[in-house]
């Protein structure tokens, strides 16, 4: 499957829960991932980053889909 997605991680489905209209899925993820972020160099200068440093990646996004392999 080919995407345009960079935020993409495998992983297991282990809870489905449905509702009226929409359903959860947790998804359990199986394999490291590497996360690609692009913040300004001011950002990265306020921040004090440096290589090797533990973060947080937070994602944010109005949506997260669910993709099968066919």
């Amino acid at each position: 499957m080919a995407i345009s997605a960079r935020n993409s991680m495998e992983g297991v489905i282990k809870e489905i829960k449905k509702g009226e209209v929409a359903a959860t899925v947790k998804v359990e993820i199986t394999k490291p991932s590497l996360i690609t972020s692009m913040i300004t160099r001011e950002a990265v200068d306020s921040l004090g980053l440096k290589e090797g440093q533990k973060v947080k990646v937070v994602i944010k996004s109005t949506e997260v889909m669910i993709a099968l392999d066919e």
